[in-house]
């Protein structure tokens, strides 16, 4: 598969096959295909974190904690079936990667720029699962952001979650159309000198 026909057939998979196994070799493809996204200054401002088998309950169990927080002392029925179904959510996949950004201290070095690096890096590896035959889905979300989640990372006050990508074997062997706007709608093109671009 090259490059154009990866990019242009790539979908969102978010049903997955949660109990067949992606072997290590194909992981670590994938994980190496995200760092060799561009980064300003060379700063690598990734981090990834692999949840597989009990490992993700630990994440299920952060997110919980979240969602418990917008409820009421006294739980509901309809309150713990939520609070289960949050916590079982990063079992949708046999493996979950959490995409972490720790912006570099060094002064010359832009915050957006490093968020910029670890969106590429999450890219890399959806095309990269994608390329070897799997399933995946970029994840977000308010409960991503929250102190809980750096907090169980590990990350600095700087540092921030970027993404889960949860990765397996398609459910489903049929293809998912896609339909983008052209690029002529989204692109300027600029031959001569001009004050301002005007819309």
């Amino acid at each position: 598969m090259d490059v154009f026909e990866a990019i242009q057939s790539r979908r969102s998979v978010g049903k997955v096959d949660p109990h067949e196994l992606v072997d290590k070799e194909t992981l670590k493809r994938i994980l190496e295909a995200g760092t060799w996204a561009p980064s300003h200054y060379k700063t690598e401002p990734w981090k990834f974190f692999v949840h597989t088998g009990e490992g993700r309950r630990s994440l299920g169990k952060v997110l919980r904690s979240i969602a418990r927080e917008k409820m009421d002392d006294e739980l509901s029925d309809k309150d713990l079936e939520k609070l289960e179904s949050t916590e079982n959510k990063p079992f949708r996949a046999p493996i979950v990667v959490t995409i972490a950004v720790e912006p570099s201290a060094k002064d010359k070095v832009i915050e957006i720029e490093e968020y910029a690096a670890a969106h590429a890096a999450a890219q890399n590896m959806l095309l990269a699962a994608h390329a070897l035959g799997l399933g995946a889905i970029w994840r977000s979300g308010k409960p991503m952001y929250h102190k809980k989640v750096r907090d169980f990372y590990n990350l600095s006050e700087d540092g921030n979650i970027v993404g889960f990508i949860y990765l397996g074997f398609p459910k489903s062997d049929k293809e998912k159309s896609g339909k983008r706007v052209p690029h002529e709608a989204k692109t300027t093109y600029i031959h001569e000198e001009i004050e301002r671009i005007e819309s």
